[in-house]
């Protein structure tokens, strides 16, 4: 009943200071951004030159790489948010602990990849506004170019945000039990060490003689085995 009692106590510290580990943020900002930047682009960011002619072109300076590099980090960045927005659901639930430490890790890694595309996205889309002839077509999507540079800047803080939230999550789950919540999860059966010196508390495991008794002798004196 001890060994159980103190089963439980042990365990349900462990689980305590995994529920205090700050769980990473879903990304909401990201993937609403992430939304606005692609969404923009492809709505309002192709006009046409003028009237006259029907072709379809990039706002940003007429330059179809700056576009088609939006939408792209814009989806990829979309789709982690809703990755990582399950990861964190079942996070919980993973026992392992490499697991855990690898998914707390590709967050890691992630966050500062997106990053550093949306500096390059908030750069690139921004230099080549600048470039930008203004035109009857170009003032038609001139709104959604300036909002998908706004927003790109947005999206570098918020995933700049979840890289510190990722990098505190992992020195947080080294430093408490983030890491380590299988260590009394895994074998049910498996029994606790004695008790330490000087804690005040008897072993059973072990007895000694009194301290001032003499050894029993083997062969009592006055009395010799028999020899046959």
């Amino acid at each position: 009943m001890t060994h159980l009692y103190l089963r439980k106590t042990l365990h349900g510290t462990v689980m305590g200071c995994d529920r205090q580990v700050p769980p990473r943020p879903a990304g909401k900002r990201g993937l609403v951004f992430s939304i606005v930047v692609f969404g923009s682009i492809v709505n309002e960011c192709y006009v046409n030159r003028d009237s006259q002619d029907p072709e379809l072109l990039c706002v940003f300076n007429e330059n179809e790489s700056a576009c088609s590099y939006g939408i792209a980090v814009g989806i990829i960045s979309f789709f982690g948010c809703i990755f990582f927005f399950v990861v964190d659901l079942y996070f919980q639930q993973i026992s392992s602990v490499k697991d855990r430490k690898r998914a707390v890790l590709l967050d890691l890694s992630f966050s500062g990849f997106l990053s550093f595309l949306w500096f390059v996205a908030f750069c690139f889309l921004a230099n080549q506004w600048q470039r930008t002839t203004m035109s009857k077509g170009v003032s038609q999507g001139a709104d959604a170019a300036r909002a998908a540079i706004a927003f790109s800047f947005f999206s570098i803080i918020t995933w700049v945000a979840l890289v510190l939230k990722a990098l505190q999550r992992y020195r947080l789950g080294t430093d408490m039990s983030l890491f380590a919540t299988e260590q009394f999860a895994a074998d049910g059966s498996a029994a606790y060490p004695g008790y330490p010196a000087g804690s005040g508390i008897e072993s059973t495991d072990t007895y000694q003689s009194p301290p001032f008794s003499e050894p029993a002798d083997a062969n009592p004196k006055g009395y010799q085995v028999p020899a046959y």
